[in-house]
């Protein structure tokens, strides 16, 4: 059972507004080391230089979409076994088949509740002390 309080999750959207509102509900689930990437390029800088133990991330973004930041993170050999959750607005069958073949662990489809965002961690991590 993970501590909250003691999880390094890293938050990546191009939408200001929507990295602010997830950094906010993890908090509020007790979640304190919240490191944040407008693209997937700051995200793989982020993450290459941070111990994390989840990478909460957008598909659609510039530079670098999520869906390649997740290969990418799944070829690096610091972090490719960090749980990795996907957030889209689109849940189509074809983008939920790329991202389990790339490795995803959990996808999540905006817009979300708190409830199923800390369901989708529990899922992935085991249940949150």
């Amino acid at each position: 059972m993970p501590n909250a309080v003691a999880l390094k999750v890293l938050v990546v959207d191009d939408q200001d507004s929507v990295r602010k509102m997830t950094c906010l509900t993890l908090e509020q689930m007790g979640i304190r080391h919240i490191h944040e990437a407008e693209n997937g390029v700051k995200a793989m800088e982020i993450a290459s230089l941070q111990p994390l133990d989840l990478i909460i991330s957008d598909y659609y973004m510039d530079q670098m979409d999520g869906l390649d930041l997740l290969r990418a993170v799944r070829g690096h050999p610091v972090v490719r076994r960090v749980p990795f959750i996907l957030l889209t607005g689109r849940g189509d069958r074809e983008l939920v088949v790329k991202a389990a073949q790339a490795g995803v662990n959990n996808y999540l489809v905006k817009p979300f509740t708190g409830a199923i965002l800390k369901q989708k961690i529990e899922q992935v991590m085991g249940k949150l002390a």
